[in-house]
């Protein structure tokens, strides 16, 4: 499987970032990209003021657009994520999951909400405005299972072996990690839930605006199975291709039997809804 990341900024007209977007695939896919990866709020921006204005009904223009570039490039796409209202006014940070004919094939709110006060460093709470999603991400693909989750989710481990216990062999996070987490946890945290759990983890960032309110962190990454950083961005918009080889999921699991070596009969995860 060939992946295309897109690190890109978003402008604060919603149909210029779309614009740009396409351009941007256009300008960087390849005949042998099979999948492409998108970043967190990737049509929004990052600030809690912008969701309710940005926020768009299930099929909507962003969806839509989405469909459209999956159907269009013949391309799988994590579709980073966007708010989205419900008809109670319920606002989610929603991923959507496209196959290569433009269908639906995933979609995941965002359930742990990122609220946080660092002390001389970061200040956000998205729970001002958003609402937290409650179910597990899965889904299939030609090349086998995959999950979604979104940026602060990936903090939380119960969550990563739930998804590779529903057969996850890769995990998608469109993510925004800032100027105080970013350089800390990114790496550490890319690395550990693709070792613990023998996936392979695909961070997928904003690029870092001066001008915008919020600070992305950027560096989109891909981690194998062994811990391995395949690729990685630095903070500036950029793209970039990786190859990924789902049968060295197996391969690790058969040389080193983590999952199997786990004493079920002590302890064990499960999925309360």
């Amino acid at each position: 499987m060939k992946l295309l990341q897109l690190q890109t900024k978003v402008f604060a007209d919603k149909t210029e970032t779309l614009n740009y977007i396409e351009k941007f695939i256009k300008n960087t896919i390849t005949p042998e990209v099979d999948f492409i990866a998108l970043p967190e709020m990737f049509s929004c921006p990052y600030e809690n003021k912008f969701f309710p204005l940005y926020a768009e009904t299930y099929r909507d223009t962003t969806y839509k657009f989405c469909q459209n570039i999956a159907e269009k490039y013949h391309v799988y796409l994590s579709a980073g994520s966007i708010p989205v209202i419900n008809e109670h006014g319920d606002i989610f940070n929603m991923a959507y999951v496209f196959d290569d004919n433009g269908n639906e094939i995933a979609h995941y709110a965002k359930m742990h909400l990122f609220d946080i006060d660092i002390a001389n460093g970061q200040y956000f709470k998205e729970s001002d405005t958003l609402t937290a999603g409650d179910e597990v991400a899965v889904f299939d693909t030609k090349w086998g299972k995959m999950g979604i989750c979104i940026c602060y989710d990936f903090r939380f481990p119960e969550l990563s072996r739930l998804m590779v216990d529903k057969g996850a062999k890769v995990i998608f996070v469109p993510a925004a990690f800032n100027m105080t987490t970013g350089p800390l946890h990114w790496n550490l945290m890319f690395q550990s839930r693709a070792v613990d759990n023998q996936v392979f983890t695909i961070g997928t960032a904003p690029a870092y605006n001066k001008e915008a309110s919020y600070h992305s962190w950027g560096h989109s990454i891909v981690v194998s199975p062994w811990g391995k950083i395949l690729n990685e961005l630095d903070l500036t918009e950029n793209h970039q291709i990786t190859d990924i080889n789902l049968n060295e999921v197996n391969a690790v699991r058969e040389q080193l039997p983590l999952l199997k070596h786990r004493r079920l009969d002590i302890y064990n995860l499960k999925e309360i809804k």
